[in-house]
C-alpha cells in the first residue's frame, strides 16, 4: 500500500534563482534520475532559502512517488530529548500510516522509543538507572528506514541541524555511512553562518564530508537580479527604485530578509529599520488582537505548537480561534504542518523575535499555561524535558525540578548521558535555589540525585564534574544523614577510582565504612567494601584488598548482587595477576565478559575488557592487547559512553598500541576526533598519541597542540607522559636539548605531582629518551659541554635504577616494557660514557649493552624504537670493525624508517652512512672519486677535526678513519689533510 505523507509546508511562492540547485539536489538524490539512495548536506546561511528549496523538492519527490518523511532539529537549549527529528518522522508515519507503523514496531521495538504514540507516556519514568543500548536502536532505525524504502523510495529530510543533539549527530552518521538495499535518501539542512569555530556540527560536518555517499550542496546567496525578480513578485505594484535598490543592497541575496524588508516597505513604515527583529515584528503587527495573541502564545512553544495545545494556552474561544488561526497563516506568520493539526512559525527567527518581545508577566504566564496544558495530556507530545523548561521560565520551581530529573531519566533510557548530566543538574541547581519551602523533601531524594548527575557525568566522559557534583553536595549535606553521607561518600570514590584525581577513595570509602553499619547487611555496605577493596588496590595494599573483595562477594552472594559479584570478581582477577598468575586471571576477565554481556551490564563489560587488554600488554602481547582495546572502544560508543572512562581509556590505548605495533595510519584513525564531540580532556588523551605519532615522523608543527594537552596535565598523567615524551624528541631532533630538557623536567613534575611519585616504567622511559638526546649532542660538543653531558646523564641512569627497584610502590613485577625501556637506558649511557670519553666502555661492552637494548625491544613489541635500537646498534658494531654484523640491522631499520615515514630516523641512518651524507648534494665528479662516507670524513677532516673526534661523531673507530683519510690523499693527489681540503674545495667537492 502507498503511504501519502502530506507535505508539512503549503504551497508556497514560485522558486526563485535556484532553478539550478533544485535540479543538482534532486540528481544527487536520484529524485529525477531514477530512484536511488543518496545523502546531501544542504547549507546556507539563515533564511537563504535552504526551506523553500527543500519545500520544492519534497513536491517534486511525492509527485514522482516517493515517501517523504521529515524531522526538524528545535532549539530548545539543553532540553531537547534525544533523536527529536527521528521522533517527528516516525510521529508522523504513526499517523497517516498506523498499519504500517504497527509493522514496523513489531519487526523494531527499539523504533517504539521514537514513537510519540507508543513509547511509555513521559510522565512515567523509566525505571531508574535503566540504559538503551545504543546500536540496537541505531540498528533498528536503519533496518525501519530500509523498509519503508521497499515499497516505495523513500526521502528523508532532516532540516535545522545546528540545533541537532549529539544523540541525532551521531545516529545520522550511521545512516550516512551505511549503504540502504532500497532507495533511501537523506537530506539534512543547516545553518552555515551558525557554525561558529566550538559549534560541535562543524567537525561533525567535515567529517561526514569525507563519506563516500555524502554530497555537499552550498546555497550562496541568490544574485541581485534573483532578488530584484522576488521583490516584483512580492510586490507586484511598482515600488521607487530607491526602494528597490534598498532592499537589493540589505537583502545581500537572502531571500528571508527580502521578503520582510519588502514587506516592511509596502506598510509605508517610513525608513526601513535595520534591526531584522523589528522588521519581523512588522509583520506581527498587522495582526489583529486575536492572532497577536495566539502567535505570542506559539512562540512560548518554540518553532511548532500542535493545534490542542495552542488552543489550551491562548486563551481564545473556539471561533475565535479559528479566526485567529487563519489570519496567521495568510499573513504567512504561521503555516498547518503535518495531518495532526499542528502549526509552525514560517521562520524560526520569527518565533524569536515575538518570543523576545514578550512582557516579563506575558512570559511567565504563557509557559505556566504549557505547564498546565502538557500536564493534562493523556499521552502528552511533549516530554518531561518539555515541561521542565517551561516550569522553569515560569517559576514553578517544584515541578521544574521533578520534570527535570524525569528528563534526565528520559534521557539515560536512550543512552545519552551528556543530556541526562545537564538535566539532573538543572534539578540540583533549582533545588540549591528553592530551599525547603519550594519542594517536600518526600518528593525528591536530593542525595540520589546527585549520585544519578555524577554518574551520567562520568558516562558522558566527565569525571571530574562527577566529583565536583559529590563534593559540593557533601559539603551541603553535612552529616546529619550517616547513611546519605555514606552514598555520596561512595559516589566520591568510585568517581576517584576513574581518574587521576587527588581525591582520596581510600579515605573516602573507610568513612563510609564507618558510618554503615555491618549489621544488618544491606546492599549499601556491600557496595562499598567492593569500592573499599578496590581502593586498597589502587593503593597497593593488596592483601587488605583481597579480604575486603572476598568480603564483598560474600555479600554480594548473600543478596544476590550480581553487580557487586562482578565487580568484586574483577579486583580478585587484578590481584592475581600482580601477583604471578596471569593466565587465571586471563580466564576470570574472559569470564567476566562473557557473563556481563549477557546480563546486559555494560560497566562491568568495559572494565573487565580494559583490565583484559591490560594483562595482554604487560606480558608484550601487543596484538592481543590491541584487538582487546579495540573491542573495547567500540563497545563503549555501542553503550553509548564512549568518553566514560573505561571506554575512553579502551581508545586512548588502542592507540597507543596500534603507535607501538608499528600501525602509525591506524593509530591516526583511531585518535581522529573529527566529526566528534568528546569532553576536552579526551580530546586531549587522544591528541597525546597522535603527537606520539607525530614525532616519530618529524612533524614538528606537533608541537602547537602542547599548549591544549598540556591544560590536563595535571589531570591525566598518561596524556602528560605520551606527549612530554613526544615533544622531548621533536625539541632534541630540532637540535634544541634546551627545551628538551625543560620538556622532561615538566614532565616528572607534573606526573610526580599527580600520582605523588611518578610510574617507574615512565621515569625509565623518559630518561632513556633524554639520554639518546644528550648523545646527539656529545658526538659535537666541546670536552668541556661532554664532562658536564657525562654528569646529566650519570643522574638520569640513577633516577631509572631507583624507579627499576620499583621505589614508587607500583610496579612489582617487571614487563617487557619496563624492561627494554631499561636496557635502553644502560645502552645510551654507554655510548655517551664512550663519546664523552668519560670512563669510557670498551667496545665489547659497548655493543653487548646495545645487543640486550635491540633483544628486549624485539620482546616487547615496539616496531619504532626496535628500528632506533638497531641503527645504534649498528653504529657501534661498524666502529668495532664488525661491519658486516651491522649492514642487516641498517636494512631492517631503514626499511621500517620508510614504512613508517620516520624522518628522524632516516636523518640518523643518513648520518651512518645508511643512504648517504645527510644535508649535502654531491657533484658528479665527486661521486666517481669519493665514496659516500670519504666525503663525509673529508667535510670534517675541512672543518679541523681529529681522527678521534671524527670517530666519535661517525660511530667508526679511530683506525677506520685513519684507512679513509689515507684513501682520500691518495684519491685526491694530497700530501696532507689541509691541502685535501684545499683540492676539495677548488674541485666542487666540497660545499661551505
Amino acid at each position: 500500500m502507498m503511504v501519502d505523507v502530506p507535505l508539512d509546508l503549503p504551497p508556497l511562492r514560485p522558486l526563485i534563482g535556484r532553478a539550478d540547485e533544485l535540479a543538482e539536489l534532486a540528481r544527487l538524490l536520484g529524485v529525477t534520475d531514477g530512484p536511488t539512495s543518496g545523502v546531501v548536506l544542504l547549507s546556507g546561511d539563515a533564511g537563504v532559502g535552504k526551506t523553500r528549496l527543500l519545500h520544492e523538492l519534497r513536491q517534486q519527490a511525492r509527485d514522482a512517488g516517493w515517501y517523504v518523511l521529515v524531522g526538524h532539529c528545535l532549539d530548545l537549549g539543553d532540553s531537547a530529548l534525544p533523536y527529536l527529528p527521528f521522533g517527528e518522522a516516525f510521529g508522523t508515519l504513526e499517523v497517516d500510516s498506523p498499519a504500517l507503523a504497527d509493522e514496523i514496531a513489531t519487526t523494531q521495538p527499539p523504533v517504539t522509543r521514537l514513537m510519540p504514540g507508543r513509547r511509555p507516556p513521559s510522565l512515567e519514568s523509566p525505571v531508574d538507572g535503566a540504559r538503551a543500548d545504543r546500536t540496537e536502536l541505531f540498528e533498528a532505525v536503519y533496518a525501519a528506514l530500509g523498509r519503508l524504502g521497499d515499497d516505495a523510495p523513500l526521502l528523508l529530510v532532516v532540516e535545522d541541524l545546528h540545533w541537532a543533539d549529539r544523540s541525532t549527530r551521531e545516529l545520522l552518521s550511521l545512516l550516512f555511512a551505511r549503504p540502504f538495499g532500497s532507495p533511501v535518501s537523506i537530506v539534512a539542512s543547516y545553518r552555515s553562518d551558525d557554525l561558529h569555530r566550538r559549534h560541535p556540527l562543524r567537525a561533525v560536518v567535515a567529517e561526514w564530508a569525507r563519506l563516500p555517499r555524502v554530497s555537499r550542496l552550498h546555497l550562496a546567496p541568490l544574485a541581485d537580479a534573483d532578488v530584484r525578480t522576488l521583490i516584483r513578485f512580492l510586490h507586484p505594484t511598482p515600488l521607487r527604485e530607491s526602494d528597490v535598490r534598498t532592499v537589493v543592497n540589505r537583502a545581500e541575496g537572502n531571500a528571508f530578509f527580502a521578503e520582510e524588508l519588502v514587506a516592511a516597505a509596502e506598510l509605508g513604515s517610513g525608513p526601513l529599520p535595520s534591526d531584522l527583529s523589528t522588521l519581523l515584528l512588522v509583520r506581527l503587527d498587522q495582526l489583529d488582537e486575536p492572532a497577536r495573541r495566539l502567535v505570542r502564545a506559539a512562540s512560548v512553544a518554540g518553532r511548532f505548537v500542535a493545534h490542542d495545545l495552542l488552543s489550551a494556552v491562548a486563551g481564545l474561544a473556539d471561533g475565535e480561534l479559528d479566526l485567529a488561526v487563519r489570519s496567521a497563516v495568510e499573513s504567512n506568520v504561521l503555516v498547518p504542518v503535518g495531518a495532526d493539526d499542528a502549526y509552525a512559525f514560517r521562520h524560526a527567527l520569527l518565533a524569536e523575535a515575538v518570543y523576545n518581545d514578550l512582557l516579563p508577566g506575558e512570559r511567565v504566564r504563557l509557559h505556566a499555561g504549557y505547564v498546565a496544558a502538557l500536564s493534562r495530556a493523556d499521552k502528552s507530545p511533549g516530554s518531561a524535558a518539555d515541561i521542565a523548561r517551561h516550569a522553569r521560565a515560569a517559576h514553578d520551581l517544584a515541578t521544574a525540578i521533578r520534570m527535570s530529573i524525569r528528563a534526565g531519566d528520559d534521557a539515560m533510557s536512550v543512552a545519552g548521558p551528556d543530556e541526562a548530566a545537564r538535566h539532573y543538574e538543572v534539578a540540583l541547581e533549582l533545588l540549591a535555589e528553592s530551599g525547603a519551602a519550594s519542594v517536600d523533601d518526600d518528593d525528591v531524594d536530593v542525595v540520589g540525585l546527585a549520585v544519578k548527575a555524577a554518574t551520567a557525568a562520568a558516562d558522558a566522559g566527565r569525571p571530574y564534574r562527577a566529583i565536583a557534583i559529590v563534593e559540593e553536595q557533601l559539603r551541603q549535606s553535612g552529616h546529619d544523614d550517616p547513611l546519605g553521607r555514606a552514598r555520596l561518600l561512595l559516589a566520591l570514590a568510585t568517581a576517584a577510582l576513574l581518574s587521576d584525581s587527588n581525591v582520596d577513595a581510600l579515605a573516602a570509602t573507610t568513612e563510609a565504612l564507618h558510618l554503615v553499619p555491618a549489621e544488618p547487611v544491606s546492599v549499601l555496605r556491600a557496595a562499598i567494601v567492593s569500592a573499599h577493596a578496590r581502593a586498597n588496590a589502587d593503593r597497593q595494599r593488596d592483601d587488605d584488598a583481597i579480604r575486603w573483595a572476598g568480603e564483598a562477594l560474600q555479600l554480594a552472594r548473600e543478596l544476590d548482587l550480581p553487580d557487586v559479584a562482578v565487580d568484586a570478581t574483577t579486583t580478585l582477577a587484578r590481584l592475581e595477576e600482580r601477583s604471578g598468575d596471569p593466565e587465571s586471571s586471563r580466564l576470570t576477565f574472559e569470564r567476566i565478559v562473557a557473563e556481563a554481556r549477557e546480563a546486559g551490564d555494560g560497566a562491568a563489560e568495559l572494565r573487565a575488557l580494559h583490565h583484559l587488554g591490560s594483562l595482554d600488554y604487560e606480558q608484550g602481547r601487543l596484538r592481543e592487547s590491541l584487538h582487546t582495546y579495540l573491542e573495547g572502544a567500540e563497545r563503549a560508543q555501542s553503550l553509548g559512553r564512549p568518553w566514560a572512562p573505561y571506554g575512553l581509556d579502551a581508545r586512548v590505548l588502542a592507540a597507543l598500541v596500534a603507535y607501538q605495533c608499528g600501525d602509525w595510519d591506524e593509530a591516526q584513525k583511531i585518535v581522529d576526533v573529527t566529526g566528534q564531540t568528546p569532553p576536552a580532556i579526551a580530546e586531549a588523551a587522544l591528541a597525546a598519541v597522535g603527537m606520539a605519532v607525530a614525532a616519530g615522523r618529524g612533524d614538528v608543527g606537533a608541537l602547537d597542540l602542547m599548549p591544549h594537552i598540556r591544560r590536563w596535565w595535571h589531570r591525566d598523567g598518561m596524556s602528560a607522559i605520551i606527549s612530554g615524551a613526544a615533544a622531548l624528541d621533536l625539541h632534541g631532533d630540532a637540535d634544541d636539548l634546551e627545551a628538551a630538557r625543560a620538556m622532561h623536567d615538566d614532565v616528572v613534575a607534573a606526573v610526580s605531582h599527580l600520582w605523588e611519585t611518578c610510574y617507574p616504567q615512565a621515569r625509565i622511559r623518559l630518561s632513556g629518551l633524554m639520554l639518546g638526546q644528550l648523545c646527539a649532542r656529545a658526538s659535537r660538543s666541546s670536552a668541556g659541554e661532554r664532562a658536564a653531558l657525562a654528569r646529566e646523564a650519570a643522574d638520569l641512569v640513577e633516577v631509572a635504577d631507583r624507579a627499576a627497584a620499583g621505589s614508587s610502590g607500583r610496579l612489582k613485577r617487571r614487563g617487557p616494557e619496563s624492561l627494554a625501556w631499561m636496557a635502553r637506558v644502560r645502552a645510551e649511557h654507554l655510548r655517551l660514557r664512550w663519546l664523552t670519553a668519560v670512563d669510557a666502555p670498551n667496545e665489547t661492552e659497548l655493543v653487548e649493552a646495545w645487543r640486550e637494548c635491540v633483544a628486549a625491544f624485539e620482546r616487547y613489541g615496539h616496531v619504532f624504537e626496535l628500528a632506533r635500537s638497531q641503527v645504534r646498534l649498528a653504529t657501534v658494531l661498524r666502529a668495532a670493525g664488525m661491519s658486516a654484523e651491522a649492514r642487516p640491522l641498517v636494512e631492517a631499520s631503514r626499511t621500517t624508517a620508510r614504512r613508517l615515514g620516520a624522518q628522524p630516523l632516516i636523518a640518523e641512518l643518513r648520518s651512518l652512512g645508511a643512504t648517504g651524507p645527510a644535508g649535502r648534494d654531491r657533484s658528479p665528479q665527486a661521486d666517481q672519486e669519493l665514496t659516500p662516507r670519504e666525503t663525509e670524513i673529508l667535510a670534517l677532516v675541512a672543518q679541523g677535526r681529529s681522527n678521534r673526534e671524527i670517530s666519535g661523531q661517525l660511530y667508526i673507530s679511530a683506525k677506520t678513519v685513519s684507512v679513509h683519510i689515507s684513501n682520500i690523499l691518495a684519491k685526491l693527489g694530497a700530501s696532507g689533510r689541509t691541502e685535501a681540503a684545499a683540492v676539495a674545495r677548488r674541485r666542487g667537492l666540497l660545499v661551505d
